[in-house]
């Protein structure tokens, strides 16, 4: 016998996941001696055996390794034979430069489920039973490396039981850090508004029962508060949306088990495997006729967001309600979720009628994700439980920085080696707390990844906070145009190498110009683009006001394809235009846009679709709504016009008549949208074939439209045109800090 001693070094996602008991029990099969410990950067292992036997060990390392783990890197070097006697698990190594993978939530799996609802169990209906493969990770980790005593649970004394399979290598709990039962684990409790204390030793049940009653119930959950309703009871979710000043923004539902989704939506094979995934994100699934949901739960729109119970309190309380709940963010509208059960009395007292909580700390804040498919693949809309804070990684090396994304959708990013550590769901940033939140997670990825930030990267739009805060930290300043960060976070996700034509389409970024983009064809080699093509601009009257109120786009587009006041005043008769008029030909407060997005407000404003919003993206989510190419496949057509420069501007303006011809002779609406979406696809054909590029990539808040990018894709196909767009990182501004990014690891490598 030849004997061989190896010291392997594995990066990736290998805490958290069962590794170290993996790798433990592969070495006993295998006759492997030595030692596995967990790091800072990942794992080690000395492995000594047989020569045969330690070749082997390396192709299982890899082959074998469990589901929810990911190997980035896999180094070993030979070394002197040591004669271990066994194989052991030794205490982490603090030592290493913290680059190992922090794991995301994970949904509870079916070996905790069968125990939950065994009552032969230890763990008989208990809301906190986990294992190696489920349960909490990101929302309790407070450093690397992932041992319980870098987490909330270190709070918990662990009783001699759950010892016992913490230490048994053979047992699916060994060296599970979260694991708990109902001897020595965290316990629920149920209040009223008045945070006095419910009575009871089921007050899950009795939290059901409040449900069913029509109440209000703020959950705590796995990353945050969750305010629950029956999703069937009208004047429940009418009250939520009241108290909560949500006046129709789709609401998320929760599911009790997927035959029920399927009795109230249509689910594909691809939106089957997302719902019991791991991962358990909200999806977007199309609503079946005759629904009994009610009606306040999702107006306007063709999908439910909708979700499986991911934890065992979830399942415990869907278990006894069996319908449908609004399961929607436990936060003030505009400000993050709560997270601790103080804040929790504070912010949602006035909302919710009852406080089922637990003693359990959430270290951050971290929101359901959703997702919806897009050609049969997953499509990333909010990136947060699951998915976060797994990184993006790139071809080449960059230096340490931060990247602060946008104003909307925000999320921030970190950059570590080749990794792209990309933050949760932030949100908007228009309130103090919402920057608070921001500052916080930013502080909290530099201390978590041992980050020393040399750069910082923004948006070039003077007034977006992120920017001002970038401004005023004293980091080398790194700006990069809105639109082009889009195309560059598409690069990065799709590793896409060579000139591209960026197609960018979105509701507001700022121009190298000053104007309002958000209508653009640009031509990207690395860290530089040319504007290739744009849309025409068109004033928006009112500023900011114009995109609440989309009558005042509606408006402004009709007087500037006609220049006939008295047809926009007839057409808009319950409208005072003449101040919106007075605005566009003086040029006060009007400035100048040429985004996609408010074209899509303004069309739905002109056909009489919607004239207010009450939330970002709402005019143009119905129209999508009433397209169907199998009504048309006809289209409307974009003039495409050569400038001295060789550039090309997009005139809308016979767009917008043909749309009102059509309205004057009854044409309906679906005819109208649908012919609208694909003038809109025909104009990207006829741009990609200009640029002279083969490579086309799709990217901005626009492309969330099934419709619009799912024919973009068909017909860039059928032209030849190699296509890419966007599926783990979300195409809307979430992705414009992955952007930021990858535009500094272009600079550096020019730079070296």
């Amino acid at each position: 016998m030849v004997l061989k001693n190896l010291l392997i070094n594995i990066q990736g996602t290998v805490q958290g996941v069962g590794f170290r008991p993996f790798v433990y029990r592969l070495a006993h099969e295998l006759n492997i001696k030595g030692w596995i410990i967990n790091s800072s950067a990942g794992v080690e292992i000395e492995a000594e055996g047989d020569d045969t036997d330690v070749e082997n060990f390396l192709i299982r390392l890899k082959n074998d390794k469990p589901a929810n783990s990911t190997i980035n890197n896999f180094k070993y070097i030979s070394s002197a034979i040591n004669n271990f006697k066994t194989f052991e698990i030794k205490e982490s190594n603090n030592s290493a430069i913290k680059t190992a993978l922090i794991l995301p939530d994970l949904a509870t799996c079916p070996d905790c489920l069968k125990e939950i609802f065994n009552p032969k169990e230890r763990r008989y209906l208990y809301p906190f039973t986990n294992c190696t493969n489920c349960g909490p990770r990101f929302s309790i980790i407070e450093s690397i490396p992932y041992d319980r005593v870098n987490t909330t649970m270190k709070e918990f004394e662990m009783c001699d039981d759950c010892r016992k399979e913490y230490e048994n290598p053979l047992d699916r709990r060994f060296h599970a850090e979260p694991i708990a039962c109902p001897k020595c684990g965290p316990q629920i409790k149920l209040y009223n508004a008045e945070e006095e204390l419910i009575e009871g030793n089921d007050v899950i049940k009795k939290a059901a029962e409040f449900i069913l009653e029509g109440k209000i119930i703020a959950l705590k959950g796995l990353g945050g508060y969750q305010l629950i309703v029956d999703a069937k009871n009208n004047e429940a979710v009418k009250r939520l949306r009241e108290r909560k000043h949500r006046e129709e923004k789709p609401f998320a539902m929760m599911f009790p088990c997927m035959e029920m989704i399927k009795e109230y939506c249509e689910v594909s094979e691809e939106e089957e495997n997302l719902l019991l995934s791991a991962q358990s994100p909200i999806v977007l699934l199309m609503k079946k006729e005759n629904s009994f949901i009610a009606e306040g739960v999702s107006y306007g729109n063709n999908y439910y967001g909708v979700m499986l119970p991911y934890t065992p309190l979830h399942h415990i309380l869907m278990k006894e309600l069996n319908i449908p709940i609004v399961a929607t963010s436990g936060n003030i509208t505009d400000e993050p979720i709560c997270i601790s059960n103080e804040l929790a009395f504070e912010k949602l007292n006035g909302i919710a009628d009852y406080f089922l909580i637990h003693n359990r700390k959430i270290v951050r804040q971290v929101d359901d994700s959703v997702v919806r498919v897009i050609k049969n693949k997953p499509f990333m809309i909010r990136r947060a439980r699951g998915y976060a804070p797994y990184p993006v990684i790139l071809n080449d090396e960059i230096p340490p920085a931060i990247a602060v994304g946008g104003q909307l959708k925000n999320t921030v990013a970190i950059s570590k080696g080749k990794n792209v550590f990309i933050s949760q769901h932030i949100g908007d940033l228009d309130s103090k707390e919402a920057f608070n939140a921001f500052k916080k997670i930013i502080s909290d990825f530099k201390d978590l990844y041992d980050v020393n930030p040399e750069y910082i990267i923004s948006d070039l739009h003077p007034d977006y906070i992120s920017t001002k805060f970038a401004q005023n930290t004293g980091l080398k300043l790194i700006q990069v145009q809105h639109h082009y960060a889009h195309i560059l976070s598409c690069i990065a996700e799709n590793k896409i190498e060579g000139e591209v034509l960026g197609i960018s389409w979105d509701g507001t970024g700022y121009g190298t110009d000053g104007n309002i983009w958000g209508g653009e064809f640009l031509k990207v080699n690395r860290d530089k683009f040319e504007r290739l093509a744009h849309f025409d601009y068109f004033p928006l009257p009112g500023g900011e006001k114009a995109i609440k109120e989309v009558r005042r786009i509606g408006a402004s587009l009709l007087y500037k394809a006609t220049n006939d006041k008295e047809l926009v005043k007839n057409h808009y008769k319950d409208f005072d235009t003449e101040v919106i008029l007075n605005l566009i030909e003086k040029k006060i407060n009007s400035p100048l846009c040429s985004s996609v997005g408010r074209l899509f407000d303004g069309i739905s404003s002109i056909i009489n679709l919607k004239q207010n919003v009450s939330y970002e993206g709402q005019a143009a989510m119905e129209l999508e709504n009433i397209s169907d190419e199998r009504i048309t496949d006809e289209s409307y057509k974009f003039e495409i016009i050569k400038t001295k420069e060789n550039n090309y501007i997009v005139d809308w303006r016979n767009v917008v008549l043909d749309i009102f011809h059509d309205m004057k002779k009854n044409i309906s609406n679906q005819i109208i949208s649908t012919k609208f979406h694909n003038a809109l696809v025909e104009v990207i054909i006829e741009i990609s074939k200009i640029s002279g590029t083969n490579q086309i990539a799709l990217s901005g808040g626009c492309f969330q439209n099934k419709y619009l990018i799912e024919r973009t894709i068909d017909r860039l196909r059928e032209e030849g045109f190699k296509v890419f767009w966007q599926s783990a990182i979300p195409t809307n501004d979430a992705g414009i800090s992955l952007g930021q990014m990858k535009y500094l690891s272009f600079v550096n490598k020019n730079k070296n």
